[in-house]
């Protein structure tokens, strides 16, 4: 990112000001990270990492006011020649004139925060993690369910706009349609939002282009949520063994990231935002440890331990996991 972005995007949010270098403003910050140049004011430069932001706190500054106009003349080029894409003073100090000179010199921006270096590291860190994070698109709707990040992905066609249009009329929220856009921030944190393009809007087959911000009110929709549960909309084929437990947790994998996925057959009468919803809810009780399946197979299994000899285990076994799907007879 070029520094002049950086510059114009947070200036009052950081409450950043142009000292001098106004001639580097097209330097590029490569990475999130951000190094505090102490060492190498005082002569080791070997930590100095390229494309990284420079921030001087107050003990570099009360630093650089101990020395002499040479020995602060020294130090002040032993850095900038460097030249590193950008260098932050915090607090509000003065800076000394031989460091705006050099900044000159090397045409490197040097900056001016009011916030103590903590704050300001911290707050810059978030932002460059998110603007430099690798994006990349997928094909899906993402939608706020319960505080839950939802992306329901499938073929064309098969009902996703339709699903969460059903879904974000009574208490949940649209984050993105048709186009999601996600990044990955550290640790492991998947982000997604919508196209610029189309955001806030979804494409209902037969209605066309509509615009949930505009029906529903700026409650309806979110402008990025971090995704914790994948559903996958799948045709039901006949034969098809789906699961009917829940024990076994699949996974999705984004930009390296594990995310729980649930495959959801498709077929005529089946409420998929109602079990939307159920998957959201029973998404944050894993969270929280609360895994009912798992819970339920250890109950059945301490069941099955204290049969009576003779007896069959079959016979121990719930209707509901002897039947097969909906339709199937059951013996």
């Amino acid at each position: 990112m070029e520094v002049r972005i950086l510059l114009a995007t947070l200036r009052i949010e950081l409450g950043l000001e142009l000292l001098a270098g106004r001639d580097g403003l097209d330097r590029r910050v490569t990475g999130a990270s951000i190094q505090k140049p102490g060492l190498a004011l005082a002569g080791y430069t070997a930590m100095i990492k390229p494309g990284r932001v420079q921030v001087l706190g107050r003990t570099e500054i009360e630093y650089l006011w101990s020395l002499g106009p040479t020995e602060r003349a020294t130090a002040a080029e032993t850095l900038l020649a460097h030249r590193p894409p950008v260098v932050v003073v915090t607090r509000g100090q003065d800076v000394p004139d031989q460091l705006v000179a050099a900044a000159d010199r090397h045409n490197v921006p040097l900056l001016v925060t009011g916030l103590r270096s903590s704050l300001f590291v911290e707050a810059l860190h978030k932002q460059l993690a998110n603007r430099l994070a690798r994006v990349r698109s997928i094909h899906g709707v993402l939608v706020d369910v319960f505080g839950e990040g939802v992306l329901i992905i499938g073929k064309a066609g098969i009902g996703k706009s339709e699903c969460a249009l059903e879904l974000g009329m009574p208490s949940h929220r649209l984050v993105a349609d048709d186009v999601v856009e996600v990044c990955k921030t550290p640790p492991s944190t998947i982000i997604g939002t919508g196209n610029e393009l189309i955001r806030h809007n979804m494409e209902i087959r037969g209605l066309g282009i509509i615009d949930i911000k505009d029906l529903f009110g700026v409650a309806a929709i979110r402008e990025r949520k971090r995704i914790d549960l994948v559903v996958s909309l799948e045709e039901w084929t006949a034969g098809e063994a789906y699961d009917r437990l829940g024990v076994k947790t699949e996974t999705h994998d984004i930009l390296g990231v594990s995310i729980p996925k649930v495959v959801v057959p498709v077929r005529p009468g089946r409420s998929l935002a109602t079990i939307i919803e159920v998957a959201a809810r029973n998404q944050l009780l894993k969270a929280m440890g609360h895994h009912s399946a798992i819970e339920f197979q250890k109950r059945l299994d301490g069941t099955l331990e204290r049969v009576r000899p003779g007896r069959r285990e079959a016979d121990l076994t719930p209707p509901s996991l002897v039947s097969t799907l909906p339709g199937d007879e059951v013996e």
